[in-house]
């Protein structure tokens, strides 16, 4: 049978400073034995085609994914 999820103040406050700030991403949270062990922040950045210089990749996509990692610190 599951253990049910332990989330305290500390780790709503961890979840909420990762989520903040992101525009366009997802945030994978990793659970094992009923604890958060570990979560993974995929950010991904926008850009609109200005019509300026072109880039040195300009074959590639507009798109760039930035993950960010929190660790696995336990509160």
């Amino acid at each position: 049978m599951a253990k049910p999820l332990k989330v305290d103040e500390v780790w709503l406050e961890r979840i909420a400073a990762l989520l903040d700030d992101m525009e366009f991403g997802s945030l994978h949270i990793v659970v094992h034995e009923g604890q958060i062990v570990q979560m993974e922040r995929t950010e991904r950045k926008r850009f609109e085609n200005g019509g300026g210089a072109r880039s040195a990749s300009a074959g590639n996509s507009a798109r760039r994914s930035e993950p960010r990692s929190a660790g696995r610190a336990q509160p």
